[in-house]
């Protein structure tokens, strides 16, 4: 086996915000500061350099939550590496991992760990290498809704509420199991019209893990990817659950919470308090969650605590994981997918990523990038 070798810059810059599909085309080292190269350290620890040697393309997919922290990483690899364009499409989590494992991407992003038969696959697809899992998006998943008219911070929903009103039980706001949570609140006798994602969605996965974590006996479907009750209001990745929340007064959902913008957000009951999602209460369970009984030197994956009841914590986490093979047919492919990974999981690119107007999302600890780091170290070139 062949190891690729690549020296990426760290270079500061500002998070690019727009496209739908994440590129960021390759450009002249002319809107790089030219001495910030020499000042700086590499993002995996190494020595600088004033230009880096990666030239080529990489193409990736997959999970939309990701969309606004990858904006980040690909403006900040792209300025330090010019000569790499990186691209990045929010498919949806089955997707990307659907067109990581057929060829058609160098990476993916999922909110949830490839499954079985997908690792199965990924040994054809990785040259008979292995599959990579590296959990380098972590952020709460904010439940949101459109009650414009009440005065609260927050609207306070035990698990079991929460439960209720996506399994259809709890149909109003003003029902007693919601209004004794948030005493004070003047909640409106409004229909509640709960709204799921209607494509493959890690983001589903994970929500619908929490809910048969904390209130099996309410909500009694089997976690899913794909929403398990037929005749709901949905809406297409991330976007149009969104747009749909935001267009109905009395609608619920979830959602990446870097994307919840001016719509409300719920905050869970977690053992006798009711926490607001933050940054710093989703490390917190990720920080008290094992390794899932699979997990490797190569698949990071892990078990979350759902039904943690410290304080706090905020439960509905999602880890969104970045999957790449440990062996690529392309030297050039292996360089540029070696060195994107490193940035995204360097100081600096979480650092980016957890930038308010980025993406908000929890750094990863220093011991998981050691973790990161020597998968990374094991992506080789085949020949």
């Amino acid at each position: 086996m062949k190891r690729a070798t690549w020296r990426p810059t760290r270079v500061a810059g500002l998070a690019l915000l727009g496209a739908v599909a994440l590129t960021v085309a390759a450009c002249g080292p002319g809107g790089v500061d030219g001495d910030s190269g020499n000042d700086d350290t590499a993002a995996t620890g190494g020595g600088a350099d004033e230009t880096s040697e990666l030239s080529g393309a990489i193409a990736g997919s997959g999970a939309s939550s990701q969309e606004n922290a990858q904006l980040g990483w690909v403006a900040g690899f792209t300025e330090a590496n010019p000569g790499v364009t990186v691209s990045y499409d929010p498919t949806g989590s089955s997707t990307g991992r659907e067109q990581f494992l057929n060829g058609a991407v160098q990476f993916a992003g999922t909110d949830s760990p490839l499954k079985p038969e997908e690792l199965e696959a990924a040994q054809e697809r990785c040259g008979d290498g292995e599959a990579l899992e590296l959990p380098l998006y972590i952020s709460p998943i904010a439940v949101v809704y459109n009650l414009p008219e009440v005065d609260a911070e927050h609207v306070n929903l035990t698990p079991e509420a929460l439960a209720g009103i996506f399994a259809g039980e709890i149909t109003r706001w003003d029902d007693p199991a919601i209004t004794e949570a948030n005493e004070g609140v003047e909640l409106p006798d409004l229909a509640i019209t709960p709204v799921n994602r209607s494509d493959g969605s890690g983001t589903t996965e994970n929500f619908t893990e929490y809910l048969a974590a904390v209130a099996p006996d309410v909500w009694t479907h089997e976690p899913s990817d794909t929403w398990p009750i037929e005749g709901t209001v949905s809406g297409a990745q991330t976007q149009g659950m969104i747009d749909t929340v935001s267009s109905q007064e009395g609608a619920i959902g979830y959602a990446d919470a870097s994307r919840a913008g001016d719509l409300g957000t719920a905050a869970i009951g977690v053992g006798e308090e009711f926490v607001p999602y933050s940054a710093e209460a989703a490390a917190a369970v990720v920080d008290a969650s094992p390794p899932t009984e699979d997990a490797s030197d190569l698949r990071l994956t892990i078990e979350l605590a759902r039904d943690t009841t410290e304080s706090g914590t905020y439960p509905i986490v999602l880890i969104s994981y970045l999957v790449a093979c440990s062996t690529y047919e392309s030297e050039a492919d292996a360089a540029n997918v070696a060195a994107y990974l490193s940035y995204v999981a360097s100081e600096e690119g979480q650092e980016r990523a957890a930038q308010p107007d980025v993406a908000g999302s929890a750094p990863i600890s220093d011991t998981l990038r050691e973790q990161v780091d020597a998968a990374i170290e094991q992506i080789t070139a085949a020949g």
